[in-house]
């Protein structure tokens, strides 16, 4: 039916404003119609991962809740957690019909929730744009699957692949409207990585400063073989304000941690650096779903190179810097060996263009 689609592309896009804020819940949108097809109620997941979607949509709905269809981006929850099952708040308001995109791979839910709305006499429809779905929430898919968050690659580059520019020139590539766009992509995401030798070259903060959105900067991580990051930088001296962690292979003065630093001790790999499976898996252990890594051409090698890597976002400047620029992505070893990326975005901002890749399945 195109009104069961609309309706649930209209919960997709409610979905995609809690990207970044509800770890470990999914991203979650709901939309509550009547049988004239009026919207009464919709919502989506909170911060935090509560109250959920269906939770805030039956709220705005109240009893214009009885007898409607309800639109779900994932299947309801059927277990007692630190909210009520909302299969059992759906069923309570009088809701006639549910139709959801796709089924929750969690265990504690995985069809129960469709099974106990079924139940109760409530008529169920699946898999409507379930795709889109679950690419929305690829990141909570791959913690509860897999163990490990999304990883997102950031890449900003000169037309010949040059990611460092001359020292006598700007440290910026892209423009500021790529630049703006790469901090709503850290909005988006749980967490954002870069190497040591990105936090002492840049210094960044690695926040996100878009109007209205300065509550959403991401925790910021730092794989730092030999913690050798500085108490004057600015990651350490926000610390306090901004949940920053360090992943080493080295033990800890508690200089870090006292400025606010979590400092984590890992399993090496076979360059004496940070294992990067076992920091995804304390991520994945810690919630977190979506990974935005901005490190240099090393670190986007490595996690091309272990396929670690589910989505890039290239952004491309209009320049060619020969000789003088450098950090070339590094070759793989044999073709058949690359990860395959296919294209599911391009746009532009201003002479800047964004090329948006996925791993193919």
């Amino acid at each position: 039916m195109s009104a069961d689609h609309d309706h649930m592309r209209h919960a997709l896009a409610l979905a995609s404003r809690a990207l970044g804020r509800v770890a470990p819940n999914p991203a979650v949108g709901c939309v509550i119609v009547s049988p004239t097809g009026r919207i009464v109620g919709r919502g989506w997941t909170q911060p935090g991962g509560r109250p959920h979607a269906e939770t805030v949509a039956l709220a705005q709905a109240g009893g214009g809740a009885r007898g409607t269809t309800a639109y779900v981006t994932l299947e309801p929850c059927a277990h007692l957690g630190q909210t009520p099952p909302c299969a059992d708040a759906l069923i309570k308001a009088g809701v006639s019909r549910v139709v959801a995109a796709t089924e929750d791979p969690d265990p504690r839910v995985k069809g129960k929730g469709f099974a106990t709305l079924r139940a109760a006499g409530i008529e169920v429809a699946t898999g409507v744009l379930e795709r889109k779905a679950t690419e929305l929430n690829a990141g909570f898919f791959l913690r509860v699957n897999r163990g490990r968050p999304l990883v997102t690659l950031k890449i900003a580059q000169s037309r010949d692949g040059k990611t460092i520019p001359p020292a006598t020139a700007s440290r910026w590539i892209t423009n500021e409207d790529s630049r703006r766009f790469a901090q709503l992509l850290r909005a988006e995401h749980d967490a954002v990585l870069i190497g040591i030798g990105t936090a002492l070259a840049d210094n960044p903060m690695l926040d996100c400063r878009l109007p209205g959105l300065e509550n959403r900067s991401p925790t910021r991580i730092v794989l730092d073989s030999r913690l050798r990051l500085a108490t004057g930088l600015k990651l350490v001296e926000t610390a306090n304000r901004i949940p920053t962690m360090v992943f080493t292979v080295s033990e800890s003065s508690g200089l870090l941690e006292r400025c606010g630093v979590e400092v984590l001790r890992v399993m090496h790999g076979p360059d004496g650096k940070p294992d990067l499976a076992a920091v995804l898996g304390v991520l994945a252990e810690r919630g977190f779903t979506r990974l935005l890594v901005e490190g240099g051409a090393t670190m986007t090698s490595t996690f091309l190179a272990e396929n670690l890597a589910d989505r890039l976002e290239i952004f491309k400047a209009p320049v060619l810097l020969g000789d003088s620029g450098s950090g070339e992505v590094a070759a793989l070893a044999g073709i058949e060996n690359s990860p395959r990326f296919a294209c599911i975005g391009r746009r532009m901002f201003g002479a800047d263009k964004l090329e948006s890749y996925a791993l193919r399945a």
